[in-house]
């Protein structure tokens, strides 16, 4: 005797989902631009671990007012708890972003800081390259270099 057949397995078949793959589509240049925002909002309340949440946990900070390379999320957080304190707020002159891929982009350009303690701007270059990671934006490496003199 053949195995037996059962007309309601066909059918459920035919209810269930099909599943196919798709391709993840890359991101926009808007969405991109909108991770500064969330930066620089970041930056607004004040603590450093908000900020160092925007970054991935083995990024690398080069940034604009220390010599220190930052390489880990304890450094991160070292170098805002000090620039925190001048109260900054940044603002976009000039961004060029280039989409890699689906998972990947880089925004690089010149932004200019304003520091609320001190009343000081700070002009400067700054290359952001950030990556998808567990369905969130990360930075992964951010370098930032005052604008040379002249």
């Amino acid at each position: 005797m053949g195995a037996p057949t059962f007309a309601w397995a066909d059918a459920s078949e035919a209810k269930r989902p099909k599943v196919t793959a798709t391709k993840a589509q890359k991101p926009t240049k808007a969405t991109i631009a909108n991770l500064f925002t969330e930066w620089n909002a970041a930056l607004a309340t004040g603590d450093p671990n908000v900020v160092a949440d925007r970054y991935a946990n083995d990024a690398v900070l080069l940034p604009t007012v220390s010599n220190q390379v930052r390489t880990n999320r304890a450094q991160i957080v070292d170098y805002f708890v000090h620039f925190l304190e001048k109260k900054p707020h940044g603002e976009i002159k000039q961004s060029y972003i280039n989409i890699l891929d689906e998972n990947s982009a880089i925004d690089t350009g010149v932004y200019v800081f304003t520091l609320a303690a001190t009343g000081q701007q700070v002009e400067a270059r700054y290359t952001y390259v950030y990556e998808l990671r567990n369905g969130e934006w990360k930075i992964v490496n951010h370098h930032s270099s005052a604008m040379p003199e002249g």
